[in-house]
């Protein structure tokens, strides 16, 4: 079962660089008092999360902010230090926060966690777009499977 709109965000502990390695954030901190929107993906530095997904977010953050949109948070099952150097090597710092959920703890608990072992990337999150209002998921849009339609940044600027 996953999450559904109007529901609070789950309880985890996520990842966030700092300038001394690895910060763990929980997410009923990270959440609360922000209107946020967050976008997660199979992989760093992967073809269309690369190309097209992140760099969509990177591009947009000035009408996000002037929609009223306090964060744009970046989420992968990767560690903290790859979604650091994919976030350095796309630009976007002081624009998306390069979140990793290392563990996959957050896209579990948000019922987005699958096996992608097959493609011989084992458990990570399936592609979607949330807009979460001080920890209440307001919007959802979850994309079919190798699919990017609807999780993108022009769809989420739509929703706002």
């Amino acid at each position: 079962m996953s999450i559904e709109i109007g529901q609070n965000i789950p309880s985890a502990t996520v990842y966030v660089m700092g300038d001394s390695g690895p910060e763990s954030h929980e997410t009923g901190q990270l959440f609360a008092d922000k209107k946020t929107v967050l976008f997660a993906l199979p992989g760093a530095f992967t073809p269309t999360c690369s190309r097209s997904h992140l760099p969509g977010y990177i591009d947009q953050f000035g009408a996000f902010a002037e929609k009223g949109v306090d964060q744009i948070i970046c989420l992968s099952v990767n560690d903290a230090w790859v979604m650091d150097a994919w976030g350095k090597a796309q630009g976007a710092d002081g624009k998306v926060m390069m979140v990793g959920d290392g563990n996959g703890d957050l896209s579990r608990e948000l019922g987005f966690l699958v096996d992608m072992s097959g493609a011989g990337f084992g458990e990570r999150s399936i592609r979607y777009a949330m807009i979460i209002e001080n920890g209440v998921v307001t919007h959802l849009n979850v994309e079919a499977p190798r699919e990017f339609k609807i999780s993108d940044a022009e769809t989420m600027l739509q929703l706002l």
